[in-house]
């Protein structure tokens, strides 16, 4: 029975399953190139901020969880898991660089009998035709020298609904061996795993949950920017459409997509279908939807403010939530960044509040990006042309936004209920 775990990648997925892991009973060790994540855990200390620092605190003094940037230290581990991130390329094409040269490190450690996972989002193909070739170049063999698995992550972060060890795990083993490790090593920590026929069934299967909430998510704001020009509340339409007890999942519409999952992994098939001569449409055209609306969302920010007779240029609009979803640290991917480009490049002055991002910098598509969260009091509204909601934080208090800004372009749809005009008969609310 496996009882140690190297888990490479201390992310967003690969920080959450070591707490896990440690918990249930595994010796756990972490691996990282960023040599300040590494110092912080071993300290106790988080970086994301819906993992209490405590409960790293104890898994680091009862020994259970250690991080560490030396690779050779994957030797002495039993199971390896790879949580490292699948980026598209500037073209939207797979980046697996993360992914083939971790692996290539496994390969220079690996011992026999080693269990690896492979856990980050990728196209219906990766284990098989990237891992295994490196793994097996000194001649080893899958399912007798050491087990190749795929096994994707659900993680949904800050999700109290919904934790992760309750989420069902599927896996796919290149072998009918490496599935049955893979399966023993998940059953002590999953309530439930899943295995399927193999690992491009699995690798598949991430990607089919994430290209559905893709597409919806486009549709949904398809249909907001038409009920928009109809005069009709496209959210009011999707709670009443969605007392039907069947046949109905409500989505809602967004200022766009963020983080590192739905705006990229259904590219991956998207790329992986050009292999076969196929076209993915629905994909390709929620993609265009979807990283549409930011410019859709600046376009709504103009005309509230024209309609109050205001120019964007020098405008101050106050963009409230840098994460690309509510109650997260988490900003990337998000369409706030996008937003505030736009709105940068319409010469408009912009400042943002997030009470969970202080710093935005360094980002992939903007190196150059920086920007320092302002303080949200009653003279930052005030002070504001526009207020504009694009993350719907728990934290905010919207009376307390509605009651000191002079305009307000929300959306999240979190100002439903509020009146949409001032004393004087003014709009002040815009959805967007």
């Amino acid at each position: 029975m496996v009882k140690t775990v190297g888990v490479i990648g201390l992310g967003y997925v690969g920080l959450p399953l070591v707490i896990e892991f440690s918990k249930a009973g595994y010796t756990v060790t972490g691996f990282d190139i960023d040599r300040e994540k590494v110092e912080q855990l071993n300290r106790g200390q988080s970086y994301i901020s819906y993992i209490e620092p405590q409960e790293i605190v104890e898994l680091v003094q009862e020994n259970r969880f250690t991080a560490t940037g030396d690779f050779s230290r994957l030797k002495k581990m039993e199971a390896v898991i790879i949580a490292v991130p699948t980026p598209l390329s500037e073209y939207r094409d797979p980046d697996l660089q993360y992914v083939v040269g971790t692996t290539e490190q496994v390969s220079e450690n690996l011992q026999p009998g080693q269990l690896v996972v492979l856990e980050s989002t990728t196209y219906p193909g990766t284990t098989e035709e990237t891992l295994l070739p490196i793994l097996s170049s000194n001649g080893l063999e899958a399912g007798r020298d050491f087990y190749l698995a795929y096994s994707p992550e659900r993680v949904d972060p800050n999700n109290k609904e919904h934790k992760i060890t309750e989420i069902p795990k599927v896996i796919g083993g290149i072998t009918p061996q490496c599935l049955e490790k893979a399966k023993d090593l998940y059953a002590r920590v999953f309530k439930q795993v899943v295995p399927v026929s193999n690992t491009r069934v699995a690798e598949a299967s991430k990607l089919l949950e994430n290209i559905y909430r893709s597409v919806n998510i486009a549709m949904v704001n398809e249909l907001k920017i038409l009920f928009d020009k109809m005069g009709i509340d496209l959210c009011e339409v999707v709670d009443a459409a969605a007392t039907k007890p069947f046949g109905f999942m409500p989505f809602y519409p967004g200022p766009g997509l963020g983080g590192h999952c739905i705006p990229i992994d259904p590219f991956y098939l998207s790329w992986k279908a050009r292999e076969y001569d196929f076209s993915t449409k629905f994909i390709e055209l929620a993609g265009e939807i979807n990283t549409s609306m930011p410019a859709w969302v600046v376009q709504k920010t103009v005309d509230a403010l024209n309609a109050q007779g205001k120019s964007i240029k020098n405008a101050r609009v106050l963009l409230l939530g840098a994460a690309y979803k509510k109650d997260v640290d988490d900003y990337r991917e998000s369409p706030s960044i996008k937003i505030i480009q736009l709105l940068k490049e319409k010469e408009a002055r912009v400042s943002y509040n997030d009470p969970y991002i202080p710093v935005m910098s360094d980002l992939r598509k903007y190196p150059d990006f920086y920007m320092e969260s302002v303080q949200l009091d009653q003279n930052t509204l005030a002070e504001s042309d526009c207020v504009l909601i694009a993350t719907d934080h728990s934290d905010y208090d919207y009376d307390f936004i509605y009651e000191h800004s002079f305009l307000v372009v929300d959306t999240r749809n979190v100002m439903k209920g509020y009146d949409c005009f001032d004393d004087k008969g003014e709009k002040k609310i815009f959805r967007a």
